[in-house]
């Protein structure tokens, strides 16, 4: 199954997300999208182009089972995704002490915001990831009211949900640069 999003310029912060019979809102990055050779980290840019969904992360002390042919992880205290550039570990999943610190450019994965409860995430600058080239591009659950992102892709959770059942391990995710015009 192939997803699609859909946008209507370059500086928009909302677009449609199309996955086989749904065709549903989404946020995008707070700064609009971007071709992917000119994305740099921290620039709050969705970047264009197709891209392997990896994995699935939920909060399984939040959620039911969830129902999905993309590998599952549950997410605990001390998963986090890396987001410095001079790590050696830039843009991977990483493990921290559950009760310890959260160094800078460590983003931990379970929120009191909800926002990662579902997290999908999507090949972006991964094999291998260039540092400065941006990173923790996901798919995951919307603020409400579809408030901008820092580049990833947001979903209701309902929808999120419902895109989820139609995804196998060969999916991917296309982000349509806009419309010439």
């Amino acid at each position: 199954m192939h997803i699609t999003v859909e946008t209507t310029d370059t500086s928009a912060t909302t677009g449609t997300l199309i996955c086989a019979d749904l065709r549903v809102p989404c946020a995008l990055g707070r700064s609009g999208v971007i071709a992917p050779d000119q994305k740099v980290e921290g620039d709050g840019k969705t970047p264009l182009g197709t891209y392997a969904l990896r994995e699935v992360f939920y909060r399984a002390d939040r959620l039911p089972p969830l129902v999905t042919a993309l590998p599952l992880r549950q997410l605990t205290p001390e998963i986090a995704w890396s987001e410095d550039p001079t790590r050696a570990d830039y843009n991977t999943c990483i493990r921290l002490d559950p009760a310890g610190p959260t160094p800078d450019g460590i983003d931990r994965m379970t929120r009191d915001d909800h926002v990662y409860d579902i997290t999908v995430v999507i090949g972006y600058n991964d094999a291998p990831p260039v540092p400065g080239r941006g990173s923790a591009i996901f798919m995951h659950v919307a603020r409400p009211g579809y408030t901008p992102t820092a580049g990833c892709v947001a979903l209701a959770e309902s929808d999120l949900l419902a895109v989820l059942q139609k995804l196998t391990p060969a999916s991917t995710i296309t982000i349509l640069p806009p419309p010439r015009r």
